[in-house]
């Protein structure tokens, strides 16, 4: 089913695996809702990641814990678009959906660590996006914007394609669509979903790296135990 139309006012976008979705994506949404003073953050969980091994859980499942992280927070709304799509989860497939929903003149803004920037030149499609979104870079805190990683380290295509896009100042995503860089710093919080999974494999605890709805999910399903 389509996705219900979120508020008015700027949205934030985080796509992601999700496998399952813990405190380090949670806190990620919040710390850009607040930073870039965004009206909410969809989590977009990916149905057929075409970057990425195949994900470990079901897409159903992922995208239950992912609804079960999220409740309670206005601030979070959730797009099945990717989970319920025939074909792979491209990035720009995904903002031609929103933007078609959205409208041509709500603000988007595409949330990316600075590794996954960094990459961009391999995504499919991937200068279409800067019509379709804007981006927000999130950074370890002192990193950006004049760190040594970013944005100094960026691909020669990367950076042409950055050329008069980069802004310091969260206030110019909300007064156009699409096609600006912001970087933001965020809190580094050291979990993974790939740790969460191994510990889980290994009988031993995950309590406190995730939300407890969706570890009761997770043992209630079996999921990320030993076949």
């Amino acid at each position: 089913m389509p996705p219900k139309k979120p508020d008015a006012g700027t949205l934030g976008l985080l796509g992601g695996t999700f496998d399952p979705i813990h405190f380090g994506h949670l806190r990620l949404a919040e710390e850009a809702r607040e930073a870039l003073g965004l009206a909410q953050v969809a989590l977009i969980p990916a149905g057929q990641p075409p970057h990425r091994d195949v994900p470990q859980s079901p897409a159903a499942d992922r995208l239950a814990m992912v609804r079960l992280a999220s409740a309670g927070n206005p601030g979070l709304v959730v797009d099945d678009g990717e989970v319920f799509a025939p074909s792979k989860s491209y990035t720009i497939l995904t903002l031609e959906r929103l933007r078609a929903l959205h409208g041509a003149g709500r603000p988007l803004v595409l949330i990316l660590g600075a590794d996954a920037f960094n990459g961009l030149p391999g995504w499919h499609r991937w200068q279409e996006l800067f019509g379709l979104a804007h981006i927000a870079v999130a950074n370890r805190p002192g990193y950006a914007p004049h760190g040594r990683r970013w944005p100094g380290t960026l691909s020669p295509e990367l950076d042409a394609a950055c050329a008069g896009r980069i802004d310091t100042n969260p206030a110019v995503l909300h007064g156009s669509p699409a096609g600006r860089v912001v970087p933001f710093d965020m809190t580094p919080l050291a979990i993974s979903a790939s740790l969460i999974r191994d510990l889980i494999r290994g009988g031993h605890s995950a309590r406190y790296l995730l939300p407890d709805s969706v570890l009761d999910y997770i043992g209630l399903h079996h999921l990320y135990r030993r076949t």
